[in-house]
């Protein structure tokens, strides 16, 4: 019997989830996350009622960050570094790129605070790869070199 015979199947394996358990479990993860193609766009539109918030070293945001975005690294956020912002915005946090969790960390800090707060996925990684245009000291095109250490 070849593999594509094989009644066994790795996807179908644990059972999907009901329509309404799908609907909840991605309503839940959307209510927490957003994509730099959705920043980018309410940015330009300028919406408002979010912040964005870089949280990596003050070194890589001085090379490299979405337009706009405050920086606040991640281990530096508290109710002190807070005091400033509003606590009736989002707060949107990104890092590195899908391989740091240091804007989760981030999110994790800025609920604790008593904010609503979504994660960029992606991060400036994805930001980049999109073409969106970034502000600070590397020049265009310049390929983003990722650094999850101390965010």
């Amino acid at each position: 019997m070849t593999a594509a015979a094989t009644p066994f199947s790795f996807v179908l394996e644990t059972p999907a989830a009901t329509p309404e358990e799908a609907r909840r479990h991605f309503l839940a993860k959307l209510s927490v996350e957003t994509d730099p193609a959705d920043v980018h766009l309410d940015l330009e539109r300028g919406k408002k009622g979010f912040v964005v918030v870089d949280v990596r070293s003050k070194e890589a945001y001085a090379e490299r960050h979405v337009p706009g975005a405050l920086n606040l690294p991640s281990r530096t956020i508290s109710e002190e570094t807070t005091a400033h912002l509003n606590r009736d915005d989002v707060i949107v946090t990104y890092c590195w790129g899908p391989g740091c969790n240091g804007s989760t960390k981030a999110a994790v800090r800025f609920a604790a605070l008593g904010f609503r707060v979504k994660e960029m996925i992606g991060g400036i990684e994805y930001w980049v790869k999109e073409g969106h245009a970034t502000e600070g000291t590397s020049p265009r095109g310049a390929p983003v070199y990722t650094h999850c250490g101390d965010t």
